[in-house]
């Protein structure tokens, strides 16, 4: 990933979002110390997002071996890890608002699935602080766990069209609703989401939901080409996980919460600017009569 055109979109989108959003902050009527750090926000966010392109697993030998020995050119005002994330925790909102204007456009065929992300090994989950009261037990289809989930929503070339953070034991068809806002054409997830009344909602709002059948249900007929497209609704689970392998969304080393959602999004930030994203690769004229044979 190239840092120079990284930085620029980091430092442009911060030109223009950072001076609205400080005009939005309520104030408490007391006067506070603000120090001024010599890394400015878009600074801090592109270190973040390039940790989760390098071939590193630990952000503080990433920040001690190799940005501080070899990006002091890039970044003439770098400062001591403690200080960095004490600054990371700052870039939450810059950043959340930074992965919306990542998102991928909807071209009628997309797909949606949950994935876990575990904070600690379940033997440690009565000792865990960090996370006491906010991350909750849930289970997959690989057994139990303790954390969080990400559903997403992506398209049919691997863009994120959604992302939504929930506690380990939410339904994964309670987000969907919002995920689908901006969706329209046809949407493709596992067993988990069948539900009448979500189909219905989803109807309503332009959006077919298409899942495989459990064993109890009674087959139904459906059209080839959904048979098809609801056979490579593995491309999500192969995001997913690239997101876990490559780019670093699930580690047990966080310390505080704010810092640990500052991880997750830059992650999938970094995912965004991946140049070969799985993909159906289907035809442009496919893709163009799809929307108009859904109903």
């Amino acid at each position: 990933m190239p840092i120079l055109q990284l930085f620029f979109d980091c430092d442009e989108f911060c030109l223009a979002f950072l001076p609205s959003f400080a005009a939005r902050q309520l104030s408490d009527g007391k006067k506070h110390r603000r120090c001024e750090s010599s890394l400015s926000t878009s600074e801090v966010m592109t270190i973040e997002i390039l940790f989760h392109r390098s071939n590193f697993r630990n952000f503080k030998a990433y920040y001690t071996q190799h940005v501080c020995q070899h990006l002091r050119q890039e970044f003439p005002g770098l400062v001591s890890y403690q200080r960095f994330v004490e600054l990371k925790a700052s870039t939450l909102i810059p950043l959340a608002a930074f992965l919306q204007s990542r998102f991928g456009n909807c071209s009628g065929i997309s797909f949606v699935d949950a994935t876990s992300i575990a904070v600690c090994h379940n033997r440690r989950i009565l000792s865990n602080k960090v996370f006491r009261g906010v991350a909750k037990r849930g289970k997959t289809s690989v057994g139990w766990f303790y954390g969080f989930k990400v559903h997403l929503v992506i398209n049919d070339c691997g863009e994120l069209l959604g992302a939504i953070i929930t506690p380990g034991n939410t339904d994964d068809r309670k987000p969907v609703p919002r995920l689908s806002q901006k969706l329209f054409g046809k949407l493709f997830g596992d067993r988990g989401y069948v539900s009448q009344k979500l189909f219905n909602l989803l109807y309503e709002q332009g959006v077919q939901l298409i899942t495989k059948l459990k064993k109890n249900m009674t087959p139904k007929l459906m059209p080839l080409i959904d048979k098809l497209l609801l056979r490579k609704r593995a491309l999500i689970e192969t995001v997913n996980d690239q997101l876990k392998n490559i780019c670093q969304i699930e580690h047990t080393r966080h310390r505080s919460v704010a810092n640990f959602i500052v991880n997750l999004i830059a992650a999938l930030i970094a995912y965004t600017y991946q140049e070969k994203k799985p993909s159906l690769n289907l035809r442009h004229d496919l893709l163009k009569a799809l929307p108009s044979a859904i109903f």
